[in-house]
């Protein structure tokens, strides 16, 4: 119980942390909302940014065993249909696009491969944390151990195991706002857009 709480306020700092800095029913299409980006083309100043969290997260490009070494061990999701499987490192609490709170996975025939980030805050940052930055929204949810969740306006709601796995609870949130980043993966509806066309072929793995 005490590492589900440890969980819980990880992921409260997360958000906080992330606008201080300025910056299931299984359904997840009515749960994990993203716009799509209105141009493919990446803004020229984020060219930069973008070369620099390649840099960074190259170590764990095809290897979720050493992410969830160095701290991605907490699964937010399963695997979301044209997006992936969602893992946290609750020990990620300042906005830095080298190192990501979430990383976003694909299976490909068995095996793991990164093709997105992911941050979320309480509400819209006042400035964008990255050059052209879009927004999603994430609703209410209660997410048990193994990355099953259920829309709940308040904990009050969660109940003690999964009703779609019977996993154990792990942390409620409250409403986010969402921010995604195709970096390891090409998304022709833009680099900020959530679902991608192209994962499609990888969600019966």
């Amino acid at each position: 119980m005490r590492k589900l709480f440890i969980l819980g306020v990880a992921l409260s700092a997360l958000v906080l942390a992330a606008v201080a800095s300025g910056s299931r029913d299984g359904s997840a299409a009515t749960v994990h909302l993203h716009p799509h980006a209105t141009t493919p083309a990446v803004p020229q100043e984020l060219a930069p940014l973008l070369a620099d969290a390649r840099v960074g997260t190259a170590k764990y490009a095809t290897s979720l065993r050493r992410a969830k070494r160095d701290g991605y061990t907490t699964i937010v999701t399963k695997h979301i249909p044209d997006m992936g499987w969602h893992f946290m490192n609750p020990k990620v609490t300042r906005f830095d696009v080298t190192k990501p709170p979430i990383l976003v996975y694909v299976k490909r025939a068995g095996r793991w491969q990164l093709v997105a980030f992911e941050w979320v805050f309480p509400e819209r940052p006042a400035t964008d944390p990255l050059p052209g930055a879009q927004y999603g929204s994430f609703a209410a949810a209660c997410h048990y151990v193994d990355g099953t969740f259920q829309p709940a306006a308040s904990e009050a709601e969660c109940r003690s195991r999964s009703p779609e796995s019977g996993a154990r609870f792990g942390f409620w949130h409250p409403d986010l706002v969402t921010l995604h980043l195709w970096a390891w993966y090409p998304n022709p509806d833009g680099i900020y857009a959530g679902p991608n066309p192209l994962i499609r072929p990888f969600n019966g793995d």
